[in-house]
């Protein structure tokens, strides 16, 4: 008779993998508006305003950060949720992607409803 062995991740990919899908599923994703060169600044502010919500300031805020950098995060959150406003953004015909969220971006503007500063 074998003597007992424990059983690690290593020996156990099925435990690993089972881990694995429970992390990615609770990860944060963050919904990524991209600078194109057809819509006008005052359509995207008013985009951002109209779908997001955001206060006017903070709708134009966020749109001279694509202009200026080419991107902004617009939204955080679950996954599907994140899904959801992508498909809004290009409905408006803005280009958006969907991102996994860095663990270091999770809060960096102080979180709140706006998606914080990034």
């Amino acid at each position: 008779m074998q003597p007992a062995v424990p059983v690690d991740a290593a020996s156990a990919p099925e435990a690993q993998t089972l881990s694995d899908a429970h992390t990615a599923a609770q990860r944060l994703w963050c919904t990524v508006v991209h600078d194109d060169p057809v819509n006008t600044m005052d359509y995207v502010t008013w985009v951002f305003h109209t779908y997001f919500g955001f206060p006017i300031p903070l709708a134009r805020s966020r749109m001279l950060q694509v202009h200026t950098t080419g991107r902004a995060v617009v939204s955080r959150g679950a996954r599907e949720r994140m899904e959801v406003d992508v498909t809004a953004m290009h409905s408006y015909g803005l280009h958006a992607t969907i991102e996994p969220l860095a663990d270091d971006d999770a809060d960096p503007g102080g979180g709140g409803p706006y998606g914080g500063g990034a």
